[in-house]
């Protein structure tokens, strides 16, 4: 990762490009919303953008594996216990929340390296 394209995959659309003017201001938004609130109450992930991105790449993580053990528990621990008819669309929120959970952890990471002064480089 040496040079820079406007158009990273997976980057997060309300972080502007690294090198931009703003875009840590921009990413330490976008992390701490990933977070749950009580992140914002310390200051020094505002002040090390990389900590606040390495501890919120590991939170969403967690949460992508913890939607992934209840993918697989879902059907015996709770669908037996609601009506037929609602595990479908029970199921639909799951996925959904799932791939926004892995969009997360992939922005989160692209943020990492970013932060690090990596910058990502198209393939041909």
């Amino acid at each position: 990762m040496s040079s820079m394209s406007s158009t990273i995959p997976g980057w997060p659309a309300a972080v502007r490009p690294p090198d931009a003017p703003g875009w840590r201001e921009d990413a330490v938004a976008w992390l701490l919303d990933l977070c749950p609130a009580d992140f914002r109450a310390y200051t020094g992930w505002r002040r090390h953008p990389l900590m606040l991105a390495w501890i919120a790449e590991r939170h969403v993580t967690g949460q992508v594996e913890v939607m992934r053990q209840a993918w697989r528990d879902v059907r015996l621990q709770v669908g037996v216990h609601v009506p037929p008819e609602a595990l479908p669309g029970l199921l639909e929120h799951m996925t959904t929340e799932g791939r926004r959970l892995a969009e997360a952890q992939r922005g989160a990471r692209l943020l990492v390296e970013a932060l690090r002064g990596e910058r990502w480089v198209p393939r041909l």
